[in-house]
């Protein structure tokens, strides 16, 4: 790999598993309307896979931060948080995804029942908390943050045009 993390590599690691885990998010938000828009159901096994590729990058992303950034000093933590509030939104779409990542197992599934697809209707939520993330803490270029905006409302406009169908 030629390629170096540059003059600031925690910054650079902070950024690059952050960019990795909303591409990743989006990329399992697609499995469902690129199944219906291209009619290729057996998209669907992979969806599980690209969400659990989601969880791991972010808490890789979460990993990085509270280690190169907040040292695991929970009093830097409290300072950035206090300053950040793209972190503050970040960490609650860390939380809301554990119990995601942590029911993607056959035996969860089996163990929530009817509710695991509750549970994992929590992905919306988290992808525009993901999207605020990365909109909030842009101090240049905003094309990343407006791609990732306008992708995740586009995943999410058949959904959307669903409920409103059924009403």
């Amino acid at each position: 790999m030629s390629e170096s993390l540059g003059t600031d590599p925690v910054k650079a690691l902070i950024l690059l598993t952050g960019e990795w885990s909303i591409r990743l998010l989006i990329l399992t938000l697609a499995v469902t309307p690129l199944r219906q828009w291209l009619n290729m159901p057996k998209l669907l096994r992979y969806r599980r896979m690209l969400g659990l590729y989601t969880w791991f990058y972010v808490n890789l992303h979460f990993l990085v931060v509270l280690t190169y950034l907040f040292a695991w000093d929970w009093r830097i933590a409290q300072e950035e948080l206090l300053e950040r509030p793209y972190i503050v939104v970040g960490f609650l779409a860390w939380l809301l995804l554990l119990p995601l990542g942590l029911s993607s197992n056959n035996r969860a599934v089996r163990a929530l029942g009817r509710n695991w697809r509750k549970v994992h209707k929590l992905i919306y939520v988290i992808a525009l908390l993901a999207w605020v993330h990365v909109f909030w803490q842009v101090r240049s270029s905003y094309f990343d943050a407006v791609l990732y905006g306008a992708l995740i409302l586009l995943l999410f406009y058949p959904r959307l045009k669903k409920v409103y169908e059924t009403r």
